[in-house]
């Protein structure tokens, strides 16, 4: 399970910086420290030079970036920049860009959360080849010391006398018993290192869903405070409002995701979210709860719950959207999807969906009369909202059309909350006017398989929820 989302760590973002245009995408390192890599589509007015820095989010470091790198521009396409970044600790950091053109400086920074993921294994063949030549090293400096009590101490051709010979072979077994203490010493440490490495690979804090009539309950547990984990254990008030709400809680009956809810639970104590239920399937449901931290570190929680038959629920809340489809394990989506009140969805689908390959996906909303939707209104300030599950629950990724990354972290990466410490309110929540019936994702894959797509789009004060397939290769 990885970060904020679960096993999607690659980030796609869409920075618009002044008449500048970037569509971003970062795939952070697995282990950390390590590079993770940048990718840049240019778009708008015309880049002269392209600067890429990694620094924290937040803290003293954000406030002496080292030296910015320049991003390499494709030979066959001159909007296409590529680069790397180092990212030296764990926790949320900002990949920011400089841009020079014709139009100027701008500025622009996109939020990426680096933790480690995995261990690191070495080639069964590298390592071969290394362990024959160590104990080549170790022969050969057991021959050096047998040599220096022996011949060195002799004239050319004087034979041994058996008093050398014998400190000859007392030195040589002593030189490699102290070398073969200085190997198992050094790969004891290694071992220790390695297993306190293995002991913090991130894990999304540990969290339990209970269920009370139709109140919900989720008891976010602790996490010990560790300088590779990413964020503190959370608390109280370590949370960002994110689009105006706590935490986005998609609730998904499992096994065949045939019945999903976008849910807002409120902090009502310490690690303790809650929320009235609306009228739901009965079924088993997989939680996923997207919240920030206040320092900038996105994080899915992930819990399971079981509603029973013929529980009672409230009416949907105007923030809450549902949507229901059929199972998963029949018949694949098409592009079309037909909505309760009449509308239709329509997604723009690619001829082919290639895992780690950075897409812009495209969904339109039209009416019962098959025109273009004209009351369109945004959605949580947003023009809509998607989730991208896998099937077999390894991947979901919460996003906008902006990107993947919160947008609480974006707007803390750019320097744009409304308050701090307390971000009472997060800038930019204000209702904005009338969306276009049409709304773009940037999103890639992460791996093969078989996914489920939830698209969330308001017109009027209806939030209708689009279902779709997608079969990865």
């Amino acid at each position: 399970m990885a970060h904020a989302h679960v096993g999607s760590k690659d980030v796609f973002e869409t920075v618009r910086a002044g008449p500048y245009t970037l569509y971003v995408t970062v795939r952070p390192p697995n282990v950390i420290p390590g590079v993770a890599t940048v990718e840049v589509r240019s778009a708008g007015a015309t880049i002269s030079s392209l600067k890429v820095t990694p620094l924290p989010v937040t803290g003293e470091a954000s406030k002496h970036p080292p030296a910015a790198d320049v991003m390499q521009v494709s030979a066959q396409d001159p909007a296409f920049y590529t680069g790397a970044v180092w990212m030296m600790a764990g926790g949320t950091w900002q990949v920011r860009f400089d841009i020079d053109g014709a139009s100027g400086h701008e500025q622009g920074s996109v939020p990426v959360v680096a933790v480690p993921l995995a261990v690191m294994t070495m080639d069964k063949g590298m390592g071969t080849v290394l362990g024959l030549l160590g104990l080549f090293l170790v022969l050969s400096m057991a021959g050096i010391v047998a040599a220096s009590v022996g011949e060195a101490r002799l004239l050319p051709g004087a034979p041994l006398t058996p008093a050398m010979q014998r400190w000859r072979r007392i030195a040589t077994v002593a030189s490699l018993i102290l070398m073969a203490l200085a190997v198992w010493g050094g790969a004891h440490w290694w071992n220790v290192e390695a297993a306190g490495y293995s002991a913090h690979i991130f894990k999304p804090a540990p969290t339990t869903a209970s269920l009370l009539g139709n109140r919900l309950d989720l008891q976010v547990g602790e996490r010990p405070r560790d300088r590779r984990d990413g964020p503190p254990p959370p608390n109280n008030d370590d949370y960002l409002l994110d689009h105006g709400k706590v935490m986005h809680l998609y609730a998904i009956r499992w096994p065949e995701m045939d019945a999903a809810f976008h849910l807002h639970p409120e902090l009502v104590g310490t690690r303790d979210f809650r929320d009235t239920l609306p009228s739901m399937p009965a079924g088993h449901y997989r939680l996923f709860g997207d919240i920030v931290h206040a320092s900038g570190f996105p994080e899915t929680l992930l819990a399971t719950v079981d509603i029973p038959e013929g529980m009672q629920g409230t009416a949907l809340a105007t923030d809450d959207a549902e949507g229901l489809a059929t199972p998963v394990s029949g018949a694949e989506l098409g592009t079309s999807f037909k909505l309760p009140d009449g509308y239709t969805m329509v997604w723009d689908k690619p001829a082919t969906l290639t895992a780690g390959t950075a897409y812009g996906f495209t969904f339109h909303l039209v009416d019962a009369n098959g025109k273009p939707a004209t009351d369109m209104q945004p959605y949580l300030g947003m023009a809509g909202h998607a989730a991208f599950v896998k099937t077999d629950g390894t991947v979901f990724a919460h996003t906008h059309p902006e990107g993947s990354a919160a947008m609480a972290d974006v707007m803390l990466a750019n320097q744009s909350m409304d308050s701090m410490p307390g971000m009472s309110g997060m800038a930019g929540m204000a209702p904005v006017g009338p969306t276009a019936p049409d709304v773009s994702f940037p999103y890639g894959f992460p791996n093969a398989g078989r996914y489920r797509i939830f698209i969330q789009m308001k017109h009027g004060s209806t939030v209708e929820t689009g279902v779709f397939d997608a079969d990865v290769k």
